[in-house]
């Protein structure tokens, strides 16, 4: 069983509460932007970090990161890049990976709204945990947890990080 913590669009912010959020997770997801290696390396110290990078991160982040990270954790094939677009509205190059060899759990970034959307036709969890930095268009900052435990993705968590702070729990 893992308990994983993820965020997205973080453009160089870095706040307390990602790690107040994530002290308890076995590893820290980030789909893209992150904005600073400062950011990547705070986050290191929380929790063993699996980073992409995204469409603002410069060409250090390329040698860092990939653009597209697959792997399994638990019994779960996980695909995640920055931009993916989502159920129906998938990435031109996104598709042809997923439909090729779709993923259980699909993850992007970049849209800086929060989704967490099943795909019938592929069979898999696609989740964009929103923007948890402060540049961009979006309202509401937000951070996910969920529990990945043997081919179960399970106790699915949002946290918005505004003002006044809200744990909404769970989604699955």
């Amino acid at each position: 069983m893992k308990k994983i913590g993820l965020l997205s669009d973080t453009h160089g912010c870095w706040d307390e509460r990602f790690a107040k959020y994530f002290k308890d997770c076995d590893e820290i997801w980030h789909a893209g932007d992150i904005g600073t290696m400062e950011v990547a390396d705070r986050l290191r110290e929380v929790a063993p970090l699996r980073a992409v990078y995204g469409n603002i991160d410069g060409h250090d982040f390329h040698y860092t990161f990939p653009q597209v990270l697959r792997w399994r954790c638990e019994n779960v094939e996980v695909f995640m890049t920055h931009i993916g677009g989502y159920p129906g509205k998938y990435d031109a190059r996104v598709r042809r990976m997923l439909l090729a060899d779709p993923p259980k759990l699909f993850i992007s970034g970049h849209s800086h709204l929060l989704k967490v959307m099943y795909d019938p036709m592929l069979d898999l969890l696609h989740i964009n945990p929103g923007a948890a930095g402060k540049a961009g268009f979006h309202e509401v900052r937000t951070l996910v947890r969920f529990v990945i435990d043997g081919q179960e993705i399970k106790d699915l968590e949002v946290i918005e990080l505004n003002d006044q702070e809200k744990l909404v729990v769970p989604l699955i």
